[in-house]
């Protein structure tokens, strides 16, 4: 199945109640609701499914718990990267246990490895496990930049599949593309981006957006991977202002307080990410009314 994940792949919430446990009914519900809308893949429990404070034995159930209710509907692809290399395999390794059909890997965050330090973790990963595999290289958050160069590298490993680019720079990853020359498929992780980069023949947006605005983001993708770019920068610059007031504060803090405000799921979140500030929680909510995505 992974030679299909194109499209629209909501980086998917962990719902959790008040007190911060996982809410296993709403994830469901969610799972649901993006198939519904036409979501093509889910990635669970990656940055915006809180990764880093799911703790090792929450995070293989949360993939299970998506592999299962998405029943073969749509790809499920595990967040499983770690700045231990042996943590990154082990986390890999369960997710395949548990059926997911591609992991998404973040560069090592914190220690900033070398570009063959970055090579060497990914070549590891993915000789231990036969999964197919999706780079992530987000340097704002990880103080790690995995370079052009690397990832070509890792583009003749055949289990490595695709990379998710997340430096907002259209022209980096629009050379990337041209260097793949099909190699491993190219998706934006940047959403007021993404438009432009699957215009230049990216192959889908893992999008923090899709998880409020899911039927939008799917036919923005569709609209933009088959090249009507006038549909594409149409559809996009009607949700522009979401895009930038779901970052207002760190991801997934506005996603998952809109999506409260829509009634999806509870007001969970842990520490030390916090609940929207109030400076900020009116100009989303007028972007949600505006958009009629509040409940009456």
């Amino acid at each position: 199945m992974s030679t299909s994940i194109t499209g629209s792949i909501v980086a998917l919430v962990t719902p959790m109640q008040a007190d911060g446990d996982i809410d296993w009914l709403q994830l469901d519900a969610l799972v649901d609701w993006h198939i519904e809308q036409g979501t093509n893949a889910i990635v669970a429990v990656g940055t915006t499914g809180e990764s880093a404070t799911i703790d090792f034995d929450e995070h293989p159930r949360v993939i299970e718990r998506v592999v299962k209710h998405a029943a073969g509907r749509v790809p499920v692809i595990a967040g499983s990267g770690g700045n231990a290399t042996s943590e990154a395999i082990e986390l890999t390794r369960n997710a395949e246990e548990v059926g997911a059909d591609a992991c998404l890997l973040v560069t090592p965050y914190y220690n900033k490895p070398t570009q063959e330090g970055l090579y060497q973790h990914y070549k590891a990963v993915a000789d231990a496990v036969p999964i197919p595999q999706i780079l992530y290289n987000v340097p704002g958050r990880t103080a790690c930049d995995m370079h052009n160069d690397t990832v070509m590298r890792l583009a003749d490993i055949d289990n490595v599949i695709g990379i998710k680019d997340a430096t907002g720079d259209v022209a980096r990853g629009a050379e990337l593309i041209e260097r793949c020359s099909g190699r491993m498929l190219v998706y934006s992780g940047d959403d007021p981006t993404a438009v432009e980069l699957m215009l230049s023949g990216g192959k889908g947006s893992i999008s923090v957006t899709a998880n409020v605005v899911p039927g939008r983001l799917a036919a923005i993708c569709a609209a933009a991977i088959a090249g009507d770019a006038e549909t594409a920068r149409r559809l996009d610059s009607e949700i522009a202002a979401l895009h930038s007031q779901l970052f207002l504060e760190s991801n997934p803090i506005p996603s998952k307080w809109a999506l409260y405000r829509m009634g999806k799921i509870g007001p969970g979140i842990r520490l030390p990410l916090t609940v929207l500030a109030e400076r900020y929680q009116k100009p989303l909510e007028e972007t949600l009314q505006a958009l009629d995505l509040l409940p009456a």
